[in-house]
This record gives structure tokens, C-alpha cells and sequence, in this order.
């Protein structure tokens, strides 16, 4: 499928509103069921939506007569495996964190992990350009100003979705090693699978998951499974074919913005002066680290979105 440059930065724009909406999604879908419940149905939609791009595409490559290798195939199994672990860690904090916080600051704090993947590069021997640093720096006074209250104490929901930005940075990692050896789309669904069936073990560990919950929650999860897992992820794919890293970069990172649009608009949220300028500096760091990050980094795609 060709892709002009402008319909791509279209398609990565349309991306990052689904993204940053999919907070609301999340929020609203834990008014019936509980966070394992939700995350589990989420991302097995998330894997049915990619199974027809991923049909379609392996009749294209059977009819060319490329196959992957038995190399590959090992390698999407360990990749799906490795990736749908830490996506199950990240995606689960994210949702327990979104109990007790709103969706607006939700997508600033995870949008953390723009800042954390260049320092996990720093102990694979990446050297990052000093804006880096300065960028961090701009985000820990932003992150200060949303998370910390005047008593300097950090809200439980916050410090979740902290670690949620640590989990997605380690999960961007492994794509970023395992992306360039196999097929991308293949591993994002594989990755949906075992994250979807880790959920399912934990929903009926710790939950008590019904039909009727679930199903009044259909919408929320049908958003967050399909549009947000499925569809935004390809046209990021599609996307990325034509339009320069750094522009798709910055286009995605946008989802933190729609994030808190999103939640004045369907929820009702309000947001202090405090969280104003605190998201206003956060942004500001994540378009500086943009700018900062090497290109290996930037010419993968950033899968681990909401």
C-alpha cells in the first residue's frame, strides 16, 4: 500500500488521538470490571485485530516466495514472549494506576518512557547528546509538579503508572532489539497474546470476571483493543514508510496532549495550574528528548502504546 508523506503524518496524527483517548477507554472501563479483567480482553482483541493484516500480509510474501526462516521463527517465539511479558507489566500498572488518577496525567507519566529508553541506552554502550540530560532534568520538575502535593508525598496511582513508564521503556527495548529480525507486525501480535493470556491467569486469580460486566464494558474495551492495539499500530507501520523518524517521533509523542483533551472532554476532568504547568514542562522535555535520542532508536516503531 503507498503511502504519500502527507497522508502518513495524517495516519501518525490519527494514531496518537486514539492513543491519548484510550486513557478515557481505560478509565471508563473499570467502572464494571476489575484492571487484570480488562487488560486480558483488551489485548486478545488487540491480537484478532492484527490476525487479518497478518493473514493478508503472508499471502502477499507466500506469493513473492519469501518465508521466514526457522531462524525467525525461533526468534518471534523468544521476541513475543519477552515482549508480551514486560507489555503485561507495564499495561497492568498502567491500569491500576488509572484507579486512583486521571487520564490526563496518566498519559503525561507514561509518556516517561521518551525519557527512560535513552538511559536504558546508556548501559548498552549508547552515547546520548547532552539535551538528554536537559531533558531530564525538565521532566523531573514536571513530574514534580503533577505527582509530588505540597505535603511532598506521591499519590499511590501515580507511583503505578511511574513504574508502568519503566515497564513500557524495557518492553520498547526488547521491540527494539527483536523488531529489526523479524516481522513487526507478527511480533506486536504475539506480543498482545501473551500479555492477554498472562491478564487472563491473573483475572482469575485475583478477580471474579463475569459475562455481564464485561459486556457492559464493551465499548471502552472494543476502543482500547481494536483502535488502540490494532488500528493505530498499523497505520503507525504504514506510516513510518514515508514520513522521517524524528517528524513520527514527535507526532506520536502527542498522545499525552490528546491524553488530557480527552479526559476534559468525556470525563469532565479539570486540571490545577499546578498540573498545567507540570504538563506543559513534561511536554516540553519530551520534544527536547526527541531531538536527543540516537537514530537506531528513533527508526523503530514505539509499540507499548495504551
Amino acid at each position: 500500500m503507498a503511502v504519500s508523506r502527507r497522508s502518513g503524518i495524517l495516519m501518525l496524527l490519527l494514531a496518537a488521538v486514539i492513543w491519548g483517548s484510550a486513557f478515557v477507554a481505560q478509565s471508563l472501563g473499570m467502572e464494571h470490571i476489575g484492571p487484570f479483567t480488562f487488560q486480558a480482553v483488551r489485548s486478545l482483541l488487540g491480537a484478532a485485530a492484527l490476525a487479518p493484516v497478518i493473514f493478508l500480509s503472508g499471502r502477499l510474501a507466500r506469493k513473492k516466495g519469501e518465508t521466514p526462516s526457522p531462524e525467525q521463527r525461533r526468534l518471534l517465539r523468544k521476541g513475543g514472549l519477552l515482549c508480551g511479558l514486560a507489555l503485561f507489566v507495564a499495561v497492568n500498572l498502567q491500569q491500576f494506576g488509572l484507579r486512583e488518577t486521571t487520564a490526563g496525567k496518566a498519559g503525561f507519566l507514561t509518556a516517561l518512557y521518551i525519557l527512560i529508553v535513552p538511559v536504558y541506552g546508556l548501559f548498552l554502550g549508547h552515547r546520548p547528546k547532552p539535551a538528554l540530560f536537559v531533558s531530564v532534568l525538565v521532566a523531573a520538575a514536571g513530574l514534580y509538579l503533577l505527582s509530588v502535593t505540597e505535603r511532598f508525598t506521591v499519590q499511590t496511582g501515580d507511583l503505578l503508572l511511574i513504574l508502568c513508564a519503566f515497564a513500557f521503556a524495557a518492553q520498547i527495548m526488547l521491540v527494539d532489539h527483536f523488531g529489526v529480525r523479524v516481522n513487526g507486525v507478527k511480533l506486536c501480535a504475539a506480543q498482545f497474546l501473551v500479555c492477554g493470556v498472562l491478564s487472563g491467569f491473573a483475572m482469575l486469580l485475583f478477580e471474579q470476571p463475569a459475562t455481564g460486566p464485561i459486556l457492559a464494558t464493551a465499548g471502552p474495551l472494543l476502543y482500547a483493543g481494536v483502535l488502540s492495539s490494532g488500528v493505530a499500530y498499523t497505520l503507525q507501520i504504514l506510516a513510518q514508510r514515508t514520513t522521517p523518524p524524528a517528524v513520527a517521533s514527535l507526532l506520536m509523542s502527542l498522545e499525552s496532549v490528546f491524553a488530557v483533551i480527552a479526559g476534559m472532554l468525556v470525563l469532565g476532568e479539570q486540571p490545577t495550574l499546578r498540573e498545567y504547568a507540570g504538563s506543559g514542562l513534561m511536554f516540553a522535555a519530551i520534544l527536547l528528548a526527541q531531538r536527543a535520542e540516537g537514530p537506531r532508536l528513533e527508526q523503530e516503531p514505539l509499540p507499548g502504546k495504551p
